[in-house]
């Protein structure tokens, strides 16, 4: 039922703000998303360690077919249960100093694709995964097409084409698992125990593999089909920006971890060694196209496919401590990365501008932005002791393990990372004085109340991470045991 819950009140909340406009809406959307919280805290709370989902709901949704509206909780999914709960309210919070025309709109959809990605982390069902990715998918085309900026409908559009084209070889994928689980007279089931329980030969593992992964890799994304996302990140929202970078990708990974390692095995370790060569050119392609940019959003936006790049390294490294540093990592990125895009929104507010050569001494008069945005940009550069440092170094060490030169390669990326990140500080905040430089703001109580949970997230992953690796570790062992079966 808790888990039930988790998904009924966002949807109860968003079709309330029909009725409701202006700052009452804005005060129920904040209130249902901390209420929301509150259950994911809940749960966590309840959670008993183990690989075994929890809290599961299995009824019959298609019966005839043998399609089952299944969800529960494991570790993995608590995890991103959690950020995703996390998150929501911080954005939304953000999002009170901008001005949306229909606001009830725009925060009814933000929490409907709250729904939509707590759906994706619960799903035990692979259409009921298909149908919580799209119920996610879909918010989103909306915040970015309707309140983006001026290149909104061309960038809206590539998103669109990219996603759904994605989605389409994703649901084919899972069809033919589908038939396949009634290969031998059985009854065909979409459950996902019914898909680990399948025996496909490495051919048929492979293309199932391929066309899974194209929606997954879309959405990480993985170079080279990055092309939607800087693009996408400068154009829509902050709030929507946020929700895509600190969240919405981290379905990708999520779903190759549970939709796909576990099931085609075989077929996953015919194409490991492109997908590791393409995602570590993501790394070092990412991070030098941030070196170049002169858009704050842009250059965050290279940063994560950058970060990213490392995250798949590490993953499909199929090491214990490359899994745990996937896992760890997409709860340092969700933080760090909503915390950068909020204070480069914060500036371009003030400033009208977010390009990087006309900021400049900012710091002279920003105290507190300047304290907030280096702790933050130092969780995301791995600083020892913040977030990004855990997460990093387990990757690292599980690329190395799979392959010494692709490690080293790989971990050129704290090196770039704090290239660009502290140039990037240095221009903005302690470069020469700039026309803003005596006259804006500090931040306020507001801005204050977004930006002091994310840096006791920034400290708590990094100094104690052991508190959510002992959450996942169960699941990630049972999915090594999977995979290597």
């Amino acid at each position: 039922m808790l888990t039930a819950l988790l998904l009924i009140w966002p949807v109860a909340a968003a079709l309330l703000l029909h009725f409701v406009r202006g700052n009452a809406a804005r005060a129920l959307a904040f209130g249902a998303s901390l209420v929301e919280l509150a259950l994911a805290v809940f749960v966590a709370i309840q959670f008993q360690t183990g690989s075994q989902p929890q809290f599961e709901i299995n009824q019959p949704w298609l019966q005839s077919a043998g399609i089952n509206f299944h969800i529960g909780i494991d570790g993995l999914s608590l995890l991103m249960v959690l950020l995703t709960a996390f998150l929501v309210p911080l954005i939304l919070l953000a999002s009170f100093r901008h001005d949306y025309e229909n606001p009830s709109v725009f925060y009814a959809l933000v929490l409907f694709m709250q729904t939509g990605l707590i759906g994706v982390f619960v799903a035990m069902d692979a259409f009921v995964f298909y149908f919580f990715w799209e119920v996610a998918l879909i918010p989103i085309y909306f915040l970015a097409g309707v309140w983006g900026g001026e290149r909104r409908v061309q960038v809206t559009l590539k998103f669109f084409i990219y996603t759904v084209v994605g989605s389409l070889l994703m649901l084919a994928g899972f069809v033919y698992l589908y038939y396949m689980t009634g290969a031998n007279g059985g009854a065909r089931s979409s459950d996902l125990a019914a898909f680990y329980n399948l025996t496909l030969s490495t051919q048929e593992q492979s293309w199932v593999f391929l066309l899974i992964f194209a929606a997954f890799a879309i959405k990480m994304p993985l170079f080279p089909l990055h092309s939607w996302q800087p693009d996408t990140y400068s154009e829509a929202p902050a709030p929507a920006t946020m929700l895509l970078s600190g969240i919405m990708l981290k379905m990708g990974i999520y779903g190759t971890l549970r939709w796909l390692m576990p099931i085609v095995p075989k077929g996953m370790s015919v194409h490991i060694p492109w997908i590791m060569v393409l995602a570590v050119i993501g790394i070092i392609y990412g991070a030098l196209i941030a070196i170049r940019q002169r858009d704050m959003k842009r250059l965050i936006a290279f940063s994560s496919l950058s970060h990213v790049g490392l995250m798949i390294a590490g993953m499909f490294s199929l090491t214990a401590v490359g899994l745990q540093g996937t896992v760890i990592q997409m709860l340092a990125h969700g933080v760090n990365v909503v915390g950068m895009f909020f204070i480069a929104d914060i500036i371009e507010r003030r400033t009208g501008t977010r390009q990087i050569p006309e900021l400049g001494g900012l710091t002279r008069a920003t105290p507190l932005l300047s304290v907030t945005f280096l702790v933050i940009l130092l969780g995301t550069v791995a600083l020892p002791l913040t977030n990004g440092f855990v997460g990093e170094f387990l990757l690292l060490m599980g690329v190395y393990q799979f392959n010494p030169w692709l490690g080293a390669v790989a971990g050129l990326t704290i090196i770039f990372g704090a290239v660009y990140l502290l140039r990037m500080f240095q221009r903005v905040m302690l470069g020469p004085d700039s026309s803003f430089s005596s006259v804006i703001r500090d931040l306020t109580g507001s801005e204050l109340a977004v930006l002091v949970p994310l840096i006791l997230m920034v400290f708590w992953i990094g100094l104690f991470p052991g508190t959510f690796m002992h959450i996942s570790e169960p699941a990630i062992q049972k999915l090594l045991v999977l995979i290597n079966r």
